[in-house]
């Protein structure tokens, strides 16, 4: 049996992140005889996925990370990479603010397919944002092939008229749908486990940071506490603005209404013990998160700067990011007795279950390992 075509997939770290959840998602489904994943990350510390990806097969390396004071020890390392490496012919890269570096050097070192992956549609609104919007410009122009995870986030990174010359391929952030089918069992477990069971669970899963706009979301669920008494505001996830949002929940009066649970990996358990979704973003490329709320049968209430592609179902209501909290407390609230329903054919059909997503990337891939055999 010939040797699988092996694509090197580059990172930060292979934690709980969406997009890393969403690439093991497909690495569990791909066929590892002919198509196997190896990873790039950047960070030293092990990430929550790397027993799983050995497991199956994958290999780990990993580079310094980026910082103006080694820009030239990344770029000598990345090198040296490459021309140790000669069996990658695939990169895959999921960095879209060092990309340009990179893939120059993969480029260099003769790797035929080099694709980027473009998963959001806007950058933060700061120096670091700033210099990545720069850093993207270059990247269609080293790049072999587009990805994208929605119209917005190809529009952002490639440009509107590659998007309407058709070189950018649409990849759904797909899921496991049938593992975030609402449970009851689960729910009554985790409301038990955090001491909800009488609340009105307001809920939210994401990485604190800039993008997520937390502040906006503490402000909402305030006026849903004027509201309703009994609600309780549950937060998902780790980031480096979580502190802040601890102390900012406090100053606000509502700490003791707040749960923030720190990273976990039941999150369907987590998705069937809320009673809404509040998804307030400043933009995304297209959020997985959103898409497993609605699988779960929850009400998602979304800002408008997320792309209406993430609108699957009529589960998901957007609400402009310039209206106050008081009007989306408003609408929160007005919409809080509903029935849970199994939504797995509406997701499904709508192209975001991971096994016919897998099928579509592993034939991708061997296409192209196809057009460059030498």
């Amino acid at each position: 049996m010939s040797e699988p075509v092996r694509v090197l997939h580059i990172l930060t770290v292979m934690g709980l992140g969406g997009a890393e959840s969403r690439i093991m998602d497909l690495y569990r489904r791909i066929d590892t005889d002919r198509v196997q994943f190896d990873f790039v990350v950047h960070l030293s510390d092990a990430g929550y996925y790397d027993r799983e990806i050995k497991e199956r097969g994958g290999r780990i390396f990993c580079w310094p990370r980026l910082r103006l004071h080694n820009i030239v020890r990344y770029i000598r390392e990345t090198d040296r990479f490459f021309k140790t490496h000669k069996e990658y012919e695939m990169i895959h890269g999921h960095l879209i603010s060092y990309g340009i570096l990179y893939h120059l050097i993969a480029k260099k070192n003769g790797v035929r397919v080099r694709i980027v992956h473009a998963r959001s549609s806007a950058s933060e609104n700061n120096l670091s944002g700033f210099l990545t919007s720069l850093m993207i410009w270059p990247l269609r122009y080293c790049a072999t092939h587009y990805l994208a995870c929605s119209i917005p986030a190809g529009e952002y990174v490639f440009g509107k008229g590659n998007m309407r010359r058709g070189k950018v391929k649409i990849i759904n952030n797909a899921i496991d749908a049938r593992k975030f089918l609402f449970s009851p069992e689960d729910r009554a477990r985790i409301r038990q486990e955090l001491g909800l069971m009488d609340r009105f669970v307001v809920g939210h899963v994401g990485r604190f940071r800039y993008a997520k706009n937390h502040p906006f979301l503490l402000e909402i669920f305030s006026e849903i506490a004027k509201k309703r008494g009994d609600a309780t505001l549950l937060l998902v996830g780790e980031g480096k603005l979580k502190e802040d949002m601890i102390r900012q929940a406090h100053r606000m009066g509502i700490g003791d209404k707040v749960v923030f649970t720190g990273e976990r990996y039941d999150i369907p358990a987590l998705l069937s013990a809320m009673d809404v979704f509040v998804f307030p973003s400043h933009y995304e490329g297209l959020p997985g998160s959103v898409i497993e709320a609605q699988t779960s049968g929850l009400r998602c209430f979304v800002s408008d700067a997320i792309s209406r592609e993430a609108g699957i179902t009529d589960l998901l209501s957007f609400t402009s990011l310039k209206e106050s909290p008081g009007v989306w407390a408003d609408k929160v609230v007005a919409s809080a007795v509903y029935e849970r329903k199994n939504m797995y054919e509406r997701i499904a059909s709508a192209g975001y279950d991971v096994q016919r997503v897998a099928e579509e990337l592993q034939q991708f891939y061997l296409q192209l390992a196809a057009k460059n055999v030498k």
